[in-house]
């Protein structure tokens, strides 16, 4: 069978990997509502650190997952992956249902971040497989559309189930009905796409990048930038789940509420990527990251005066658009400035330093929290938003990937051309 680049020529396959990834991001949607909840109420856990280390683990574990699965992905088979990462997701709900301890918690949140970074990296690698270099950002934007929807709709589902049934253990079982889907489509159905990078490496001109971690961490303008701004967008996700679960507990919005309310920025940044994931193979990748992240930093400072439904809403949704003007157009960023047999790991590393940021934004908001307040968390990291926007719009150019070159000689990291 003849092997073709391209979102028509592989529509099958793609349309598959979108429904595999809506099960990833349903699994990260459990936790949204109910897990804040559990540490108050069945652990005795108030805001801070302690609370927040859920968060941590999972962002800790899913980094480090990217990374290999980056790093492992040509040497191993991106289905391979993908399969290795549904196994260790499957335990997760029945772990979060049945604990008796936090550290049972941590450890369902450690597997959980083995899970997202597997299988979310392998879908994000196989669908840019699949399309090639020219709808690139209307996949990444299909991609994320399916996975956050998802978290919103699960987190919608599990609020409910919790107040209509309790917080333990049936919301849980949804997650396990998702994870053994994910699974078995994984197995059974879905193809490796490595013969679809070797037909793109062949016709591609984009150069190697010798040092691939340091280019993509520090000297590239166009990546460092991206990745600092990938790590400052989960940080402030990182925030978001934690403590705004508790702030609307605080302000005596039930769990039903709170469910509806906490969905409403995820579902408007998945929805949203349907509408900018192609805009990010349209127009300057520069522009839209600096514009997003901006309107993040604005968001997340209204939240500190927030106290209605309406204003909640109002600014998730602002939130959610700005996240989702920034998200597929970070992955359309980080492929187009890679050779395509250096892009998988080009994207662990990006997605490496991207869901640290959760560790970052945990360990953080947590001092911040205990130290000053909720109102300072929540300020001091929309202005850090801000200054994200900032390093962007200095850092990065309107450029091809040949224009970056010069920048990317420099001491410890080498060129050269495929």
């Amino acid at each position: 069978m003849e092997t073709k680049l391209g979102l028509k020529e592989n529509a099958r396959q793609f349309a598959l990997l979108v429904v595999i990834n809506a099960f990833v991001g349903g699994m990260v949607g459990l936790e949204r509502t109910l897990l804040p909840q559990l540490a108050e109420q069945e652990f005795g856990l108030k805001i801070g650190t302690a609370l927040l280390s859920f968060i941590a683990v999972f962002g800790l574990t899913k980094a480090v997952a990217n990374y290999f699965a980056g790093a492992l992905a040509n040497r191993v088979g991106r289905k391979r992956l993908l399969v290795y990462g549904w196994l260790a997701g499957l335990p997760v709900p029945l772990l979060l249902a049945l604990a008796t301890d936090w550290n049972v918690v941590l450890l369902a949140n450690a597997l959980l971040g083995v899970n997202q970074g597997l299988a979310w990296s392998s879908t994000v690698v196989m669908k840019m497989d699949l399309v090639g270099e020219k709808n690139r950002g209307l996949a990444m934007g299909l991609n994320e559309f399916a996975g956050y929807v998802a978290v919103a709709v699960v987190a919608f589902l599990t609020g409910w189930l919790a107040s209509t049934y309790g917080l333990r253990p049936y919301p849980f079982l949804l997650g396990e009905a998702l994870a053994l889907l994910g699974l078995l489509s994984s197995i059974f159905f879905v193809k490796d796409t490595h013969r679809h990078v070797a037909l793109e490496a062949h016709r591609a001109a984009s150069p190697r990048l010798g040092n691939l971690f340091w280019a993509t961490t520090l000297w590239h303008p166009n990546l460092a930038a991206v990745t600092q701004a990938g790590l400052v967008n989960n940080l402030n996700d990182g925030m978001v789940w934690g403590l705004l679960p508790v702030v609307l507990a605080a302000q005596g919005y039930g769990l039903a509420q709170t469910g509806l309310l906490v969905a409403v920025y995820p579902a408007v940044w998945g929805m949203g990527q349907l509408f900018t994931g192609l805009l990010a193979d349209r127009f300057c990748k520069k522009t839209l990251l600096v514009w997003g992240m901006l309107a993040q930093g604005l968001a997340l400072l209204g939240f500190i005066g927030a106290s209605t439904p309406l204003h909640f809403v109002l600014l998730s949704v602002a939130l959610g658009l700005g996240t989702a003007v920034v998200y597929p157009t970070f992955l359309a960023a980080i492929a187009e400035n890679t050779h395509p047999e250096e892009r998988a790991e080009g994207l662990g590393i990006f997605r490496f330093w991207r869901d640290f940021g959760y560790v970052v934004g945990a360990l953080l908001c947590g001092w911040l929290t205990q130290a000053f307040g909720v109102g300072a968390a929540v300020g001091g990291i929309a202005l850090l938003t801000v200054l994200s926007a900032g390093v962007a719009g200095y850092r990065m150019r309107c450029a091809n990937p040949e224009a970056m070159l010069p920048d990317v000689n420099r001491p410890g990291t080498s060129v050269s051309v495929a």
